[in-house]
């Protein structure tokens, strides 16, 4: 629906290719499939996570889930590339495969102004990791483990669960890599340990990624609950602004702000205008013809009696999120987590979790929007 709107060099490691799937091609209205369950490889694909490239190559992540869809299942993450807009898409690679009984999950990707693709992700919700592409995602450079950097806040909070994202993450103006991060302090000698309760924060690099530093917390708030995965954009007077996701009963996203991405975090606000139906979603900052946009993606289940994770629908603003004037219905059936991308030409990539009956394992479902249309 639309409503108006006035507004290292290191030495990389060629990644194992899963295995050659068929030539695959979207269709107008369905979108395509760009992961999906396999018999005997994964039993459930989750956690998208978007990106495209300085070279026109978009890399969609996911967590492929071996057992189920559990958070908790043995999972190995995977790339996937396309180099004509999303028609057709290249073999599975593993990017990092599970290491024993510690799943692999979360990416977080940033696309640096030097072309060079940044990837975070964690294991078993206990150990960071930090890898790079220098060739479009063809190759990985070997994994550093940059859990040090999450203990640096133990001293502010004890968490035993961490995670970055999941999902797109930013550079900032300045050059500093920026990536959301959400720590629990559940009760870590529990096999399936809770992401509950939990803070929120950032984590950055101004050096390409060679070193990562801990930001402030964002501070608690008063009926403001268990605030995680996280999303940044930066703002077009430099500000940096999260879209957190909470289980506050208010049922709207929350905000906070901070000059530098790293300090100063406003108390956590809601967004009246974005409901918060308990899930991750999507925010991307993009110029677009003189006009400074944001974008957002969730399932906006609002209306739908019990809040499913339904009804994938894509926002606009034109004024810093003060307003969402515009609305598109993505996908109107079961949705899960999602992340955007754009084009120069202002194609809006959407990748999603989905099902086509409630039975169905998860799978992940690339559709493309025009912002040109959106907005006229």
């Amino acid at each position: 629906m639309r409503k108006n709107m006035l507004g290292m060099n290191s030495v990389a490691i060629v990644v194992c290719l899963l295995c050659l799937l068929p030539v695959e091609r979207a269709t107008a209205q369905e979108g395509i499939k760009v992961f999906e369950p396999k018999s005997g490889a994964y039993s459930s694909t989750r956690i998208p996570a978007l990106v495209l490239t300085k070279k026109g190559t978009l890399l969609a992540f996911a967590a492929g889930r071996i057992e189920s869809a559990s958070d908790w299942a043995d999972m190995d993450l995977l790339v996937r590339r396309s180099e004509d807009g999303g028609n057709t898409w290249g073999p599975i690679q593993v990017v990092a495969e599970r290491a024993g009984s510690k799943p692999t999950d979360n990416p977080t990707p940033i696309v640096g102004a030097d072309g060079t693709i940044h990837l975070l992700y964690q294991r078993d919700y206990a150990y960071a990791y930090y890898t790079q592409s220098t060739d479009d995602g063809l190759t990985w450079s070997p994994a550093v483990n940059i859990t040090p950097t999450f203990d640096a806040f133990k001293e502010d909070y004890d968490w035993k669960v961490l995670a970055p994202g999941p999902g797109h993450s930013i550079q900032l103006e300045n050059g500093r890599l920026l990536v959301p991060v959400w720590l629990a302090d559940s009760d870590k000698l529990k096999p399936h340990r809770s992401h509950r309760p939990s803070r929120i924060a950032t984590i950055y690099s101004d050096d390409n990624g060679k070193t990562w530093q801990r930001g402030a917390l964002v501070p608690d708030a008063e009926g403001f609950k268990n605030p995680s995965e996280t999303m940044a954009v930066e703002l077009p007077d430099g500000r940096v602004m999260l879209s957190i996701r909470n289980e506050s009963e208010k049922r709207r996203k929350g905000v906070s702000y901070s000059k530098d991405g790293i300090s100063d975090w406003t108390t956590p606000s809601y967004d009246e205008g974005l409901f918060e139906p308990i899930c991750m979603s999507s925010i991307l900052a993009t110029p677009y013809k003189g006009t400074d946009y944001l974008l957002f993606l969730n399932p906006d289940s609002e209306n739908i009696p019990k809040h499913p994770r339904q009804n994938l629908t894509l926002k606009v603003s034109a004024d810093n999120g003060k307003t969402w004037p515009v609305e598109h219905v993505v996908n109107a059936g079961i949705s899960g987590y999602s992340d955007l991308a754009i084009g120069p030409d202002g194609t809006i990539y959407c990748l999603f979790e989905t099902k086509l009956n409630p039975k169905d394992s998860w799978s992940l479902v690339l559709k493309r929007l025009t912002l040109d249309k959106l907005v006229k």
